[in-house]
């Protein structure tokens, strides 16, 4: 498989939603991109490669990752949420939240930034309950974790002109949005009158990884259709 001068991307989550949204951006503008999901994302273009890999299997995660090579850009956007309210929470449900949204992107971004292009990208799918939200405290703290963790590797990567991100939106119309594991917290319609779509999350993460992009780092970019207003 050849990919000419292509610029590469590792994104996580592929198999549907946000992660799904950015692979097609990505091919859109000429990328290159290493899909890693649970299921087959069915995505059939000669510049994808899909890697079968539970996220949450932080060993199997890290030898995939590292088997990869070089990379301009990694996007984590697998995801998952269980909400609760206090009297009511699993400490199982926080910790698989928080392998998936801290744990791997730890893992991805440990295992490639070493040998990722200077110039480089890395997005993580944030939350914009990350400042908090009542009945998903969980889900939140894994959320705000993903600022401070990226905002230091910001500062770790500046030199090499490696930019870091948490793009964080409101409810977006994927399948977490109906997953019965949320049922207690049910999803309010934005002040717009409608969901965020993926393609519309996918679109500010290509921009964050494009040509433009390259001035913006340790920000957390909140994307809401107004229901921070």
């Amino acid at each position: 498989m050849t990919h000419g001068d292509s610029k590469r991307a590792v994104v996580t989550g592929v198999s549907s939603g946000i992660g799904a949204a950015t692979v097609r951006r990505l091919l859109g503008d000429g990328w290159a991109v290493t899909g890693f999901s649970r299921r087959d994302p069915g995505i059939d273009d000669d510049r994808f490669l899909w890697t079968a890999v539970d996220l949450g299997d932080l060993d199997a995660l890290s030898e995939h990752a590292t088997a990869v090579g070089p990379v301009d850009a990694v996007v984590h956007a697998a995801g998952l949420q269980s909400s609760a309210p206090l009297g009511k929470l699993q400490v199982d449900d926080g910790l698989a939240m928080w392998r998936i949204h801290v744990a791997a992107a730890e893992v991805l971004v440990n295992a490639l930034a070493p040998s990722m292009r200077d110039g480089g990208r890395v997005v993580l799918v944030g939350s914009r309950t990350m400042s908090g939200t009542a009945g998903k405290s969980q889900y939140a703290a894994t959320k705000s974790a993903l600022v401070g963790m990226s905002r230091s590797w910001a500062a770790e990567l500046v030199d090499r002109a490696i930019t870091v991100n948490v793009v964080a939106p409101g409810p977006t119309d994927t399948p977490m949005l109906n997953d019965p594991a949320r049922t207690s917290t049910p999803p309010k319609l934005p002040p717009l009158g409608r969901f965020i779509a993926p393609e519309e999350v996918a679109g500010l993460i290509g921009f964050l990884v494009g040509p433009l992009g390259g001035n913006i780092t340790g920000q957390a970019i909140v994307q809401c259709a107004g229901a921070s207003l």
